[in-house]
C-alpha cells in the first residue's frame, strides 16, 4: 500500500492517474504501533474534497459492482429479508469477518451486493469481486496487457482494500495455484484485521481447509438449506416426478430372455450402485448400450441421495451444454449462467447423463470439462453414464475420461447386456 505524501494539489480530484494512490482512492499512512489506525487503509488526499455525486460516481466505478448497483437493502425479497438487519448492521460499521454461506438461491449474493451499495451510499470505498474472475484477473497479472496493471499491483489493491467483498469464494479453487494465492490473499487480509466478506454454498465441501478456518473464525450467517423441492434440480427432461419411477426395486437383473451372463452383468451393476447410493464417494461412470438401464441406475442413486437429506443435480449432457450456452452472457451482471454453473459444480450428487461423441462448440466442451475438473479435485460425488466403450470415451472427451477412469477417484462399470426388447443376437455377452 502507498505511504501518502505531504499533502499536494491535485490537479484531477480522485482521477485514476493520482500519484498518491494510483487511482484506488486510499492508502496507508505511517501511525505509530497505538494509533487506532495503524495499518488501516485511510482515504486519499485527492479524493477527501470530492463533490458527493463525484465520489459516487467514482466509488461504484472502483467497486466493480455493475450491475450489481440495482441490489439493495430495499429491493430484498423473500428469505433474505430475514437476514436483512443483520447484515444492514454490519454494513453501516464493517468490523472483521462476514460469510454468508448458503445454497444457490439463498440471497447471499444479493446481501453481499447490498452491503457495497450500502458502503457507497455512505461515501465509502469497497471492492466487490466474483472470486473465479479474480483468480483469472491475477493469472493474467503475470503478463499484463499495455495499460494494464501487474500482478503484484493488482495483488496489493484486492489485498488492501478497505473492504473487500469476495461472492462465491468456494467456486474457484481448482487448481494448487487458485488454492494457494487465494489462501495467500485471504490470509493477509485476516492477519491485518481487514473487513471482509465472503459468500460461499459451505465452508468444508469445496474450501482448501486453512481457508475454511480462517473464514469459520469470523461471523457466520447461514441463510438456510434449501425446501424439500428445491433439493433436486434437473436439465433434459428428468423431472422429480419421473425420477420417482425408477428405483432399485423395480431394476429387472434376472430377465428370462437373457444369456447368464447378462443377467450377472446386470446384477453386478445393480450391486455397485446401490452400494454408491448408501455412500456416494468418489465417481461412478457407468457404460453400457443405449436401452440397457444406466438412466434407470443413476436415477435410482438419486433417490436414495434426496430420501438421505442430500441434494442432486440431474443433468442429460446434450441438453446442459445447450442451457450453458443458452443463460451464458458475457459480464457478471446477469447472475444466471453463474448461478446455473455455480449450482451444477457445487451440487451434492451430480449425475450426467448421457455423455456421448457429441457435436459441440470448444467452449461447450470446456465448461464440461471445468465442471469436471472441479467435482474431481474436490472429489464431489458424481455419476457419469455414456453409451460409449472405453476407448470411444477416451476419444470423444480425453479430459474427462482421464479424471472418470482414475481408480483413485472413481470405479467405471458396464452393462455387458443388451437392450431391452431385443432378442438375442450372436456374441451378446462381448458387449461394450
Amino acid at each position: 500500500m502507498p505511504q501518502d505524501p505531504p499533502p499536494a494539489p491535485a490537479d484531477d480530484p480522485g482521477a485514476d492517474g493520482c500519484l498518491r494512490c494510483g487511482g484506488a482512492g486510499f492508502v496507508r499512512r505511517a501511525r505509530d504501533l497505538d494509533d487506532p489506525l495503524f495499518g488501516r487503509a485511510e482515504p486519499c488526499s485527492c479524493i477527501l474534497d470530492e463533490t458527493g455525486e463525484v465520489r459516487r460516481s467514482r466509488l461504484e466505478r472502483i467497486s466493480n459492482l455493475g450491475a450489481l448497483t440495482r441490489f439493495t437493502f430495499e429491493a430484498l425479497r423473500g428469505d433474505a429479508t430475514t437476514a436483512g438487519a443483520q447484515v444492514r448492521a454490519y454494513a453501516g460499521d464493517p468490523d472483521g469477518w462476514l460469510v454468508l454461506k448458503g445454497p444457490s438461491g439463498s440471497g447471499k449474493t444479493h446481501l453481499a451486493a447490498a452491503i457495497a451499495n450500502e458502503r457507497i451510499d455512505r461515501g465509502e470505498p469497497v471492492l466487490f469481486m466474483f472470486t473465479p474472475d479474480l483468480l483469472d484477473g491475477l493469472r493474467a497479472s503475470y503478463e499484463p496487457s499495455e495499460g494494464e496493471p501487474g500482478f503484484d499491483v493488482l495483488f496489493e489493491q484486492v489485498r488492501s482494500a478497505p473492504l473487500l467483498i469476495l461472492d462465491d469464494i468456494d467456486a474457484a479453487a481448482s487448481s494448487e495455484w487458485a488454492r494457494e494465492k487465494l489462501f495467500q490473499l485471504v490470509n493477509a487480509r485476516y492477519n491485518a484485521a481487514l473487513p471482509t466478506v465472503c459468500t460461499c454454498h459451505s465452508l468444508t465441501d469445496a474450501l482448501d481447509e486453512r481457508l475454511s478456518r480462517r473464514l469459520a473464525s469470523g461471523a457466520v450467517l447461514d441463510l438456510g438449506g434449501a425446501e424439500p423441492g428445491a433439493r433436486y434440480r434437473q436439465i433434459g427432461g428428468m423431472t422429480r416426478e419421473r425420477l420417482d419411477d425408477f428405483g432399485f426395486r423395480n431394476f429387472n437383473t434376472r430377465l428370462p430372455n437373457y444369456r447368464s451372463a447378462e443377467n450377472e452383468s446386470l446384477q453386478t451393476v445393480w450391486e455397485s450402485a446401490h452400494r454408491f447410493g448408501d455412500e456416494p464417494e468418489g465417481w461412478m461412470l457407468i457404460l453400457g448400450e443405449s436401452g440397457t438401464g444406466k438412466t434407470h441406475l443413476a436415477a435410482a442413486v438419486a433417490n436414495t441421495v434426496l430420501r438421505n437429506g442430500g441434494d442432486v443435480f440431474f443433468a442429460v449432457v446434450p441438453d446442459l451444454l445447450d442451457h450453458l450456452r443458452a443463460s451464458f452472457a458475457p459480464g457478471r451482471g446477469d447472475p444466471g449462467y453463474d448461478e446455473l454453473f455455480n449450482d451444477i459444480r457445487n451440487a451434492g450428487l451430480l449425475v450426467l447423463d448421457d455423455l456421448g461423441p457429441h457435436t459441440s462448440s470448444s467452449w461447450a466442451i470446456e465448461k464440461l470439462f471445468q465442471i469436471a475438473n472441479y467435482r474431481a479435485s474436490s472429489r464431489l460425488p458424481t455419476i457419469i453414464t455414456a453409451a460409449l466403450s472405453l476407448d470411444e470415451l477416451r476419444e470423444a472427451h480425453p479430459r474427462v475420461a482421464v479424471r472418470a477412469l482414475d481408480p483413485k477417484l472413481s470405479q467405471h462399470v458396464a452393462i455387458l447386456a443388451r437392450p431391452y426388447n431385443l432378442p438375442p443376437r450372436s456374441g451378446a455377452g462381448r458387449r461394450r
